[in-house]
Parts: C-alpha cells; sequence; structure tokens
C-alpha cells in the first residue's frame, strides 16, 4: 500500500511538500499503521524549530534537508506480523504528518508497546510508546478530540508545574508566561491557580489580538501586551516561562527585571523567527525545560500508577475547563493539512480554536 509523506524544508519551514512514501515490506515484528487523525497546535511548530537542536527530526527519517514533523494522533493497525499486535487495533502515539506509520513492535503489554526501530532507540522513551486505546483506563472516544490537542500539552504543563514546585518556585512570588493563550500556557495557568501550592500572581504575556480571549479564561491574575512589560513589577522575585521563544521579548524582560529573575526556562518556540537574544542578559540565565526529564524523575518516585493518578485527576479537570472555550476545528485531506500547517507557522491559527486533522480525504 503505497503512502505519503508530508514534508518540510529544515532550512526554510515555510516550503513544504508531499512526497510518495515507498510501499513497507513487512519484516519479522513489524506493524504497520495508518495514520487516522492527529493534532496541530503551536506545539508541532516548536519540534520543527528545534528539530535539530532536540533530534526531533529523528524520529520519522526522510529525503536529506527535509524532515517530516511529529504530531499526537490515533493510528489503526493494518497489517500486523507481530503475534501480540493485532489488525485492527487503535492506538494513540507520536506520530509523523503521513498516512501510514512502519513501527516495530516490541515490549508489549497490556496496555500498549514500544516502536523497537533501531533508529528511536537513543531518542526519548516517552516519545517512542503506543497505547493501545482499548486497555486506555483514560480514554473516552467521545474525547479523542481533546486528547489529541490537549494531552501532550497538559503533560507539559502538568511536568512544569510539578519541576516548579518541587524546586519551591525558586524563591519567586510571580510567575509571568509568554504566548499566553498557546494551550500549554494556559494549562500551566490552570495548574498553578488550581494547586495555589504558594502566593502567587500568575500574569500572562499576548498579543494585542489575542487580549480578549486570555482575559477570559480566567486563569491569570493579570493580562499584559508584550508592548506593556516596562509596566509589570520589577522588584519581586519572578520566575520567566517562555512559551514564544521570543528574543526580543525575552530580552526586554530581563533587563526590566533584572536580578529578581529566578529561573527562566524556555519551553517553546511559537515566536520562532524571534529567536536572537542580545548575549549574557540580567538574572538567571534561560535554560531549556525538557518535560522526558521531569517525567523519568518522577516515574522513579510515584512510580507508574502514582503518577497516572495524580495525573489523570488533574486532566479531568482541564477537560471540563477547556470544553467551553475551546472549538474544535476538524480538516481532512491534504490540502487541509497544509493550510493549517502554514497558518499555524505564521502565527495566525485563532487561540480558541484547536485543529484536528487528517491525511485522507
Amino acid at each position: 500500500m503505497k503512502g505519503l509523506d508530508f514534508v518540510v524544508e529544515r532550512g526554510n519551514l515555510r516550503h513544504c511538500k508531499w512526497v510518495p512514501a515507498p510501499e513497507p515490506d513487512l519484516r519479522s515484528g513489524q506493524v504497520l499503521l495508518k495514520v487516522a487523525d492527529f493534532a496541530f497546535t503551536a506545539n508541532n511548530v516548536t519540534y520543527a524549530v528545534a528539530g535539530d537542536m532536540m533530534s526531533y527530526w529523528s524520529f520519522f527519517p526522510t529525503e536529506p534537508g527535509w524532515g517530516r514533523i511529529p504530531v499526537w494522533g490515533f493510528g489503526d493497525v493494518i497489517r500486523s506480523n507481530h503475534d501480540g499486535v493485532t489488525e485492527g487495533a487503535r492506538v494513540f502515539g507520536y506520530l509523523p504528518m503521513s498516512t501510514h506509520l512502519l513501527v516495530t513492535a516490541d515490549r508489549i503489554d497490556r496496555s500498549g508497546f514500544v516502536d523497537g526501530a533501531p533508529h528511536r532507540q537513543p531518542l526519548p522513551a516517552v516519545y517512542n510508546q503506543y497505547s493501545l486505546v482499548a486497555n486506555d483506563p483514560t480514554y473516552e472516544a467521545e474525547h479523542e478530540d481533546q486528547q489529541m490537542l490537549f494531552r501532550p500539552l497538559f503533560m507539559t504543563a502538568f511536568l512544569l508545574d510539578d519541576f516548579l514546585a518541587d524546586n519551591g518556585f525558586f524563591g519567586a512570588r510571580t510567575v509571568v508566561l509568554s504566548s499566553a493563550s498557546s494551550k500549554t500556557a494556559f494549562g500551566l495557568a490552570f495548574l498553578l491557580h488550581r494547586n495555589r501550592r504558594i502566593e502567587c500572581d500568575v500574569i500572562g504575556l499576548t498579543s494585542p489580538g489575542n487580549l480578549a480571549f486570555v482575559e477570559g479564561l480566567g486563569c491569570y491574575d493579570r493580562v499584559a501586551r508584550y508592548d506593556d512589560i516596562r509596566s509589570l513589577p520589577s522588584e519581586v522575585p519572578v520566575v520567566f516561562v517562555d512559551m514564544a521563544g521570543d528574543g526580543v521579548v525575552l530580552n526586554a524582560f530581563h533587563r526590566h527585571c533584572g536580578d529578581n529573575v529566578k529561573h527562566s526556562c524556555i519551553v517553546g518556540a511559537t515566536h520562532w523567527e524571534r529567536r536572537a537574544r542580545e548575549g549574557e542578559l540580567p538574572g538567571a540565565q534561560p535554560t531549556f525545560f525538557f518535560a522526558p526529564t521531569q517525567l523519568q524523575k518522577r516515574l522513579r518516585e510515584w512510580g507508574p500508577g502514582g503518577l497516572q493518578q495524580r495525573y489523570g485527576t488533574a486532566w479531568r479537570q482541564f477537560l471540563e475547563f477547556t470544553e467551553p472555550r475551546i472549538r474544535v476545528v476538524r480538516g481532512r485531506g491534504r490540502a487541509a493539512v497544509e493550510r493549517v500547517y502554514l497558518e499555524t507557522l505564521e502565527g495566525r491559527s485563532r487561540p480558541d480554536e484547536g485543529h484536528v486533522l487528517s491525511p485522507w480525504e
């Protein structure tokens, strides 16, 4: 069965195309997934922007100079050469923007399997897992769209909230989030308000066009435009969570708050064309937050069951929070995939919408 891959030029993310994929010849242990549906958000743009630095291009190799952007979604087993994986099974996991994905099923248990393909073994294990929805206690068919859109992003927010609490919020009394309209950002703001581990203000930075949406979320104590950074309190210890990856904003914030920036972490790159920053900055130097590191720490300390229980409770509450606030927009076919990709890349997607796509017409 011939398929198609959506690829982007790694040196020019605006240049994208569909290319034929070779028809796979299944070897022992291999399974062919039909990519059914996947979500596309600003988080996936971050995967592309950080593709070389964080090895995101390595998950789904393609021709030199091009890359397949990872997405989260559902796939159906249409061919299996492994006795432990039955045809017709539905899985959730890390997928390419393609019609098909060939995996090598390994470490199979009741919950699912991992892709044991040699090229994926040096990569973070959390991205190699495929869960069988039939045995997933958190799966609900009526919430598939929300699972694709929010579950990976909310896990990042959950782990980031846990990381900050684990470090006593670095002594800060204010947490400032850039790109406050992004799903990961307001997921973190929701958790900060829900948990209230310390008495701190949660401030969201956003563009003028998204100001009303962010204010309407109700999970920020204050919302400010990027141009109003100098109006923020600079005399109190602060943590800066950079979801935008905008060097201009990063510079302005650090220079405004100076040594009161107690921790500065980079999570996303929604403003990917303005990444440059001016060398050494006042306060704590920006560091990249890599969610799998905190995940592995908590798996060791809490065990899989403990993590699932804590995350599951927060997830159900977050679903109730998002359902009246985010409208799911579905798109089918190659043209829809390309349109949503370019709109998101250019920052033109609406904050109150979530895109769920299928490569199939």
